[in-house]
Parts: structure tokens; C-alpha cells; sequence
């Protein structure tokens, strides 16, 4: 049996090798103008020197193309996927089907990870994909655990799920913050929000803090709390799900470095007895909670239906 796969998103260049050093399996990297809420920024020279790091590590790199495109960058995608595949990375992550007509018609052979974040809920809708060349599905944040096994169960392809860092709660292709200011002849107040990480969406009912930023992709807001299952891992674990996902946007390179050594520890401790991995979980999750940010308290997201946002 191979071992689940921890995949992280780096910061830069600097911040993979720190993560190889964590112990992490494979990197999702990209830039905005063809992928969607990216830890960090990677030009396609980046990438192409960041592949031959991971190389040299016996490490994969996945590239986003996740976006959703209109017909001025239809034209882009293929070009693009040339250059990735002269890189030679190992995964296209995509969630427009313009991205395989592309692939296909730039005779380029990368594998698929089907991405929509929203609507990969079943088994079916994934093996629908995996017949139209995807190799993976990345399951939509809002399955319960109990969903997550049964869909890794009947799947034909690889399944991937997050267990760690913010989930996007909602997306609009607008700049609903610039607009909104910007009908008030404020425009100037909002000036390099992109680069604004700081800004929060305030729920008073249920004391709640949203992060919303924007990019050219448009408005994302985001879960006032973190997902943690690092002391649940089992369950993905024994499920034999392909990939497990920490995401580190929003947070310190530093935080996702120490983070993703915990879940290695996690994931080889239970490979080598599941007795090892009972005894060390609760000492890896009190190691998080150490770190973590006082506005992102920790939760299970929605793998108990705990969540209500």
C-alpha cells in the first residue's frame, strides 16, 4: 500500500525547500492570472526552477489552472500548458473544461486533477471527469468524513481532500470591495487591496470574522476558522484517500513549515502502527493550537457537521 500523499502550498521558492525539509510529498504552486487563491505568486520561470528543486527530492509539483476563464484567455490556456509540460510538471489542477479541450487540442500530456471546490461532492460527478481524462478529483470542503470514505470507496480516480488551514466560503468574479467604495468616491480608501491580508468581513451575531480579499480573479471570502484533523487522520488514512491538502494561505510560511512536520509525524507515526499514531495525536494537536493564530480558532470544518458558517 503506498502512503498518502502530503500535498502543502508554498510561499516562494525558499519556502519549498523549507517544506521539503518537513517533510511534505507535493507542492500546488501558480500564479493568479491562471489559478485560483494561491499561497503564493510563481511566475513560469519560478515554477520551472521549483520543479527541478522537488526533482531533485523525489517530490511532485502541481500547477493551478483552476480559474474560471472568458474568452480573452481561452487562447492563453494552451500555450501555457506547453510550457508546463516542457517543465515537466506533474499535475494540471483545473476546474473549467476549456482546460482539456486546450490540453488536448495542444497535444500535451499532463495528467488532470479535477478542482471545482464546490461541486465535487460524489462519486459519480468525479468518475464523469476521470472518463474525460482527469486523473484526480479534490473533493468540495463542505462533504462530511462520511462522505469523503464513501466517494473514495466507489471512485476511479484519485481523491484528494483538505485537512488543514481556511476553506473559501464564497467567490464573485466582481470586486464587490472596489465597486462598493468606489460608488461612494472612495476608491482611493481601497487602493492595493490585493495585497491587503487584513481585511475582515464582521458577523456580531455569531462573533464571527471573515477574510475577504480580492485579486484579479475577483472577491474571496473566506471561514473564520482553520480546519485541523490532525487527530483524525486515521480515518482519511484507513479510507486510503490518495492526497491529504494543508493550505496555507493567509498564514506564515513559518506556521505552514512547523504545521506540515506535525502531519508528517501524524501520517508516518500511523504507517508504522496505528497504536503509535493514538498515542501521538493529541500532543501534535496541542503543538497547533500553540501556534495558531488568535483570529483562527480550529475546527473540523464540515467532516462532523459541526460548522455553521
Amino acid at each position: 500500500m503506498d502512503k498518502t500523499e502530503l500535498l502543502v502550498t508554498p510561499k516562494n521558492i525558499e519556502h519549498i525547500r523549507e517544506l521539503i525539509q518537513a517533510g511534505a510529498d507535493a507542492f500546488l504552486v501558480g500564479e493568479q492570472y491562471f489559478g485560483l487563491r494561491l499561497a503564493g505568486e510563481f511566475s513560469v520561470e519560478e515554477i520551472a526552477e521549483a520543479t527541478k528543486l522537488v526533482r531533485e527530492h523525489n517530490k511532485k509539483i502541481y500547477v493551478a489552472m483552476n480559474g474560471i476563464f472568458h474568452n480573452d484567455k481561452v487562447d492563453e490556456l494552451g500555450p501555457y500548458l506547453q510550457k508546463m509540460q516542457e517543465i515537466g510538471v506533474d499535475a494540471i489542477v483545473f476546474g473549467d473544461p476549456a482546460v482539456i479541450i486546450a490540453k488536448r487540442e495542444a497535444e500535451v500530456t499532463i495528467p488532470l486533477h479535477w478542482n471545482t471546490e464546490q461541486t465535487a461532492t460524489n462519486f459519480f460527478t468525479a468518475n464523469y471527469w476521470g472518463k474525460r481524462g482527469a486523473t484526480r478529483a479534490v473533493l468540495a470542503r463542505e462533504l462530511s468524513l462520511e462522505e469523503v470514505i464513501e466517494i473514495k470507496e466507489n471512485a476511479e480516480v484519485e481523491i484528494e481532500a483538505q485537512v488543514h488551514g481556511m476553506t473559501c466560503m464564497f467567490q464573485s468574479k466582481r470586486s464587490l470591495i472596489g465597486n462598493y467604495f468606489l460608488f461612494q468616491d472612495k476608491a482611493m480608501e481601497v487602493e492595493n487591496r490585493s495585497q491587503n491580508n487584513n481585511m475582515f468581513l464582521h458577523d456580531k451575531e455569531r462573533s464571527n470574522k471573515y477574510p475577504i480579499y480580492e485579486d484579479q480573479n475577483g472577491t474571496h471570502i473566506f471561514s473564520p476558522n482553520d480546519i485541523c484533523m490532525i487527530d483524525e487522520l486515521d480515518e482519511f488514512l484507513d479510507a486510503e484517500v490518495d492526497s491529504l491538502k494543508i493550505d496555507g494561505i493567509f498564514h506564515e510560511a513559518s506556521y505552514v513549515t512547523e504545521v506540515t512536520g506535525y502531519y508528517r509525524q501524524a501520517i508516518d507515526a500511523y504507517y508504522e502502527s496505528r497504536t503509535a499514531y493514538k498515542e501521538l495525536k493529541k500532543e501534535l494537536l496541542k503543538k497547533i493550537e500553540a501556534i495558531q493564530p488568535p483570529l483562527r480558532p480550529l475546527d473540523t470544518g464540515f467532516y462532523f457537521k459541526e460548522t455553521v458558517y
